[in-house]
């Protein structure tokens, strides 16, 4: 079975592709540099001349805050632009599978529990709103060309070398510099990257469909900047009062987007944010890693 797994060079790449290899699954890899295939998704990509039974669409700008309008088109121009570029080149020879990797962003929730798939999208940021774009053209595009789509909504993502928040939260303990609130007790829902795979092998056969993507232990922030500090060799972070992060909250309401910390963000840091997986488990028959259990860095 060959698949062509677009951004290849990147976190989910790197730790996806060796382990598709060793199922057995011939990889065709799709990417800015060093890929059998070197496009930049974001401009015209000439078609394929060879089938692929699964496209894995991983390629895609997520892990930074636009600063202007530039920035913000950026996200629309990769994620929703680059996805139809890549489906105009899929054309000539199209596939049999298509996984795309979105993300829980574009229910647009900074907290809740059990959060499923039946919730309505309410993304606001330009990265979730150009997921869901994306989402809504491949499903139309999909349905037209026979093909199965399977869209993945991941949670926060862990597995070696980290990016985006998980990375700068390793970084904060390495240096010293992380705090818990009121005890870290707020849950957050996460992923093991190479858990990935296994899914790509347990689509085959299965007519599509849109999942949350997460483990089952949903941990806290005390349990995963505990375990951080583990592997560093380091203390387990102090914990900051909930009434001292609220004053520090309000003098950041006043400073704007510079302060370290704000009301809103107080909230995202003390509130659970979790995903229900109930389906992706009942309908791929798919138990995720506990990713406290396989944590590395």
């Amino acid at each position: 079975m060959k698949v062509l797994f677009t951004g290849a060079n990147g976190f989910l790449g790197r730790n996806v592709i060796p382990l598709l290899k060793e199922k057995n699954l011939q990889v065709k890899t799709f990417g800015t540099s060093k890929a059998d295939y070197v496009f930049d998704i974001a401009n015209t990509i000439v078609p394929f001349d060879e089938k692929f039974d699964v496209v894995f669409h991983a390629a895609g700008k997520a892990h930074s805050i636009p600063q202007n309008q530039e920035e913000e088109k950026l996200f629309y121009t990769v994620n929703f632009d680059g996805t139809r570029n890549l489906c105009s080149a899929l054309e000539k020879n199209l596939p049999d599978y298509f996984i795309f990797i979105s993300t829980v962003a574009v229910y647009g929730r900074d907290f809740g529990d059990d959060i499923n798939e039946n919730v309505a999208l309410e993304g606001h940021t330009p990265y979730a709103k150009s997921k869901m774009m994306a989402e809504e053209f491949l499903t139309g595009w999909c349905k037209k060309n026979n093909v199965k789509l399977f869209i993945l909504r991941p949670s926060l993502i862990a597995g070696p070398n980290p990016p985006g928040n998980l990375g700068d939260m390793i970084n904060a303990v390495r240096s010293g510099k992380y705090f818990n609130i009121a005890g870290g007790t707020a849950r957050k829902s996460i992923f093991w990257v190479e858990d990935f795979a296994e899914i790509t092998t347990r689509i085959i056969g299965k007519n599509g469909g849109v999942y949350n993507v997460c483990d089952n232990a949903n941990p806290s922030f005390k349990e995963i900047s505990d375990k951080i500090s583990t592997i560093l060799n380091k203390k387990s972070p102090a914990s900051i009062p909930y009434f001292v992060a609220k004053s520090l909250a309000k003098v950041g309401d006043l400073l704007g987007n510079k302060a370290p910390i704000n009301s809103l963000r107080l909230r995202k840091i003390t509130d659970s944010l979790t995903f229900s997986n109930e389906k992706i488990k009942r309908e791929l028959d798919f138990n995720p890693s506990n990713v406290m259990e396989k944590f590395q860095l």
